[in-house]
């Protein structure tokens, strides 16, 4: 009754070094400010400036799931819900692009 086997439970607990944490949160500190200096820069880039925020966002976000959400050390499963969440992020991203590239056309036309 009280039998519990290892598959079933999660016992294993990761305790990561403070100087990882410290190490992430620099990284994540640099990576904020490149984000404000590449936005004071988005007259320059142009079309490239969104590309460049949403990479810099998506490194930002593997860095804190990994690392403090502890992820990393998780099991498949929890990896593909991860995973599936921004799949259909992505997902919503393309059908949005379709749409305002869709309505500029039209209008362009008009």
């Amino acid at each position: 009754m009280g039998n519990h086997n290892q598959s079933s439970t999660h016992t294993e607990h990761h305790i990561m070094p403070f100087a990882t944490y410290m190490k992430v949160a620099g990284a994540l500190f640099i990576l904020t400010f490149l984000t404000v200096g590449f936005h004071s820069l988005r007259e320059y880039l142009g079309a490239v400036a969104p590309l460049i925020a949403f990479a810099i966002a998506a490194v930002k976000a593997f860095l804190v799931m990994a690392w403090f959400m502890h992820l990393k050390y998780e099991n498949i499963m929890n990896r593909v819900i991860f995973a599936t969440g921004f799949i259909f992020l992505a997902l919503l991203f393309l059908i949005s692009i379709i749409d305002i590239y869709s309505r500029v056309t039209v209008n362009s036309v008009l």
